[in-house]
């Protein structure tokens, strides 16, 4: 029989379930004699068996081996035992059968960080929950085994957001969790997070309070992410509050209207100021726009049908698109065609295997992602540097309400999942409620011509 080879390979973990047991004991191991001979030879040479009871002096005076450990056990304190390495290095353990009568060892700490009259204490309290049915080595275990919220935000990256949202979104989350929440938390446990942490910093955050609520937003739902997948048990966000946020209003008048379309009128890239035409004629977002393809459009009909993928409620929208959106269509149709028809029979080929992009980018699998720029330049001739692309939405909408239009109709045109996003505009339409204040006043006005006030007389105050 090869010893070397048997401790190895198959008597490793035995042998150190009984190094602390008699001869007689290691044979409920069911070890033949000649494994049995060998496990007590194993421990009689591992072992210093000093039968003194540990002390700093006995734990720093043990001579080092360089080929081998050293356990020194305490004879008083059945379990509590030293283990010293060939580097000189002491750790303090607890040895314990579990309720399974299984052998178990509890590391207490190092020598040094821990005298040995500490290690001795902590060594009572582990065998104290031992006898209580307590499994310390196990519960190490599965500590160990608890997801942190490193392993929280890749699975979150990996297994939802990419899969789920759109690229755009992925890669804000992926920077924020790069950003903020690894550099924080990263290696701690995600049922360690309290509502404290989340609230201390969401308050770092307050400089920027838009961006705090977003990541406010994103720690929630990666926790309720974490309450489906059973990691924990409740989200320590619940309570936090979120900072106020005050929505912009700006819009375009009708002169600001008159001026922009002369801007786009002269602008030199037609297709870039056809893009906004399209924003403002049909209210939709940037995103829609430019993402869009001809297939979505049935001119003859007069609806573009937006994919479920493409709008940001998730579900298909068939827009009704006005006169002039249609006419903006058909001239870009036009300038398409011509195009093709420039095109070599190579270039034709190639353009078929790809989406027919109403924008497209250099790159013919990808949209034109680069019409930003233009409308910093078109705005600054126009005179708003202040207006972004996405009040343009808003002014396609604010016209519509100022018009008489009910909010139920713009919220349609709008593709509003909830009532509660078009409400902003509803200052916009409070003709109604004045018309409808006008009728008492008149009518009181009526009721009461003639009578006037009676004036008010001085009255001298004596002192």
């Amino acid at each position: 029989m090869n010893l070397s080879l048997l401790l190895s390979i198959r008597f490793r973990s035995k042998i150190r379930g009984v190094e602390q047991m008699d001869f007689q004991e290691s044979t409920h191991l069911y070890l033949d004699a000649n494994e049995a001979i060998y496990v007590r030879n194993y421990m009689m040479n591992n072992t210093a068996n000093t039968g003194n009871k540990l002390t700093k002096r006995l734990v720093e005076s043990t001579k080092v081996d360089d080929t081998k450990e050293i356990l020194v056990w305490d004879s008083e304190l059945r379990g509590f035992a030293v283990r010293i390495y060939p580097s000189g290095r002491r750790t303090y353990f607890v040895q314990y059968r579990n309720q399974f009568n299984r052998s178990r060892r509890k590391k207490i700490g190092v020598h040094g960080v821990f005298t040995t009259e500490q290690a001795r204490e902590e060594a009572k309290k582990i065998l104290g929950d031992v006898a209580k049915g307590s499994d310390p080595s196990k519960q190490d275990r599965e500590d160990k085994a608890k997801p942190t919220m490193r392993k929280l935000a890749e699975e979150y990256l990996a297994v939802y957001a990419k899969p789920n949202k759109k690229p755009k979104t992925y890669t804000t989350d992926k920077n924020i969790v790069a950003t903020i929440f690894l550099p924080r938390w990263g290696e701690r446990k995600i049922e360690d997070i309290t509502p404290h942490d989340v609230q201390t910093l969401h308050r770092d955050l307050k400089a920027t309070p838009y961006y705090a609520n977003r990541v406010r937003a994103l720690i929630s739902h990666m926790f309720t992410i974490a309450i489906k997948w059973e990691w924990i048990e409740y989200s320590p966000v619940r309570g936090v509050e979120k900072y106020q946020e005050h929505k912009r209003n700006r819009w375009l008048d009708d002169t600001e209207l008159q001026r922009l379309w002369q801007v786009l009128a002269d602008f030199p890239q037609q297709d870039m100021a056809n893009a906004v035409r399209l924003l403002i004629l049909t209210g939709s977002r940037y995103s829609e726009v430019m993402n869009a393809t001809w297939d979505q459009f049935d001119l003859e009909k007069g609806v573009w049908t937006k994919p479920a993928q493409t709008t940001k409620q998730k579900r298909m929208v068939h827009l009704p698109l006005a006169t002039q959106a249609i006419d903006v269509l058909r001239t870009m149709q036009k300038d398409t065609q011509r195009l093709k028809d420039a095109q070599t029979k190579t270039e034709q080929l190639k353009a078929i295997t790809h989406p027919d992009y109403l924008f497209p980018g250099n790159n013919p699998t990808k949209p034109f992602s680069g019409m930003r720029r233009y409308w910093y330049t078109m705005r600054q001739q126009a005179g708003f540097p202040d207006v972004r692309i996405h009040d343009l939405r808003h002014t396609h909408a604010s016209h519509l309400v100022c018009s008489g239009m009910s909010l139920a109709i713009v919220g349609k045109l709008l593709g509003h999942s909830r009532s509660v996003t078009t409400e902003r505009y509803a200052h916009l339409s409070d003709t109604p409620l004045r018309e409808a204040a006008a009728v008492f006043g008149d009518k009181l006005a009526t009721l009461t011509m003639g009578i006037k006030p009676k004036p008010i007389e001085a009255v001298v105050v004596e002192r």
